[in-house]
């Protein structure tokens, strides 16, 4: 039985959007959840709503996945609060998209800052209080552009295709220790706040259509015919988190309607 319940979780990028729906969906399981956001309006409320939706305790913490010291202490004071760590989900990232002759230096770096090196800077701390107790599941939410280049896309390809080399190595270092790392890649959330509200104007911008014909363009790849949703991540998040995958890791497992089958 994979059960969950009284499992402490952390989830980076947890205020809003996908981040959100795996915060609460984890808390539906019977998960205490502490979820870090550099929006603090936005993370206050979203913990509240969890809390009061679920149940059970959750709250937030301001954290930039970038800062190395201020990760150290988020999990320092996150174990204080839970008593222990069970499970990270590295969610946090951003997308920057471009002509890779016209991209400035500076949103390259910024793409890899939050998006691989954040990733390594929170599982390595959630791994230091982890390997001791010899149990957890780190998963890092990483992307179907992690196993095939995207268009435009050059830094965030880049930084996912790392994200599963930087899986991999993990998972081979913590194994003995009982320790858990695997990647789950998300196709297209097309009906997400981060597609709606900024991907469809990049991409149209960047392909010189309308953000109709993007989002159908985006639908056509997918043999299921249909766009990734909060919930088919979800479903692999939990799977991960327990133990019904007890035999598994350093795996980076496709959740993209058939889209993406290597």
């Amino acid at each position: 039985m994979n059960t969950l319940t009284g499992k402490k979780a952390i989830v980076t990028g947890g205020a809003q959007g996908l981040g959100t729906a795996i915060s609460e969906r984890l808390a539906l399981e019977g998960c205490d959840v502490e979820l870090w956001d550099i929006n603090e309006e936005v993370a206050a409320a979203s913990a509240e709503a969890i809390a009061e939706k679920t149940g059970r305790q959750v709250r937030y913490a301001l954290v930039d996945v970038t800062d190395a010291e201020a990760v150290h202490g988020a999990v320092d004071n996150a174990v204080a609060w839970m008593g222990r760590l069970d499970i990270m989900v590295c969610n946090a990232g951003i997308l920057i998209s471009g002509a890779s002759i016209e991209m400035d230096a500076a949103a390259w770096r910024k793409v890899i800052d939050v998006d691989l090196t954040g990733y390594f800077l929170c599982a390595r701390e959630a791994a230091r209080v982890m390997v001791p107790a010899r149990s957890g599941s780190i998963i890092q939410i990483n992307s179907k552009s992690g196993k095939k280049g995207s268009f435009k896309n050059a830094a965030y390809a880049a930084a996912k295709f790392g994200g599963i080399g930087l899986t991999q190595s993990l998972a081979l270092e913590f194994a003995e220790a009982g320790v858990r790392v695997n990647a789950i890649l998300p196709g297209n959330l097309l009906n997400s706040p981060l597609w709606v509200n900024s991907l469809f104007k990049q991409y149209a911008r960047n392909q010189g259509i309308s953000e109709e014909e993007v989002r159908q363009k985006y639908i056509d790849q997918v043999p299921m015919k249909r766009p990734c949703e909060y919930e088919d991540v979800c479903n692999v998040v939990v799977f991960f988190a327990g133990e019904g995958s007890g035999y598994m890791t350093g795996q980076a497992i496709n959740v993209t309607g058939g889209q993406e089958m290597r």
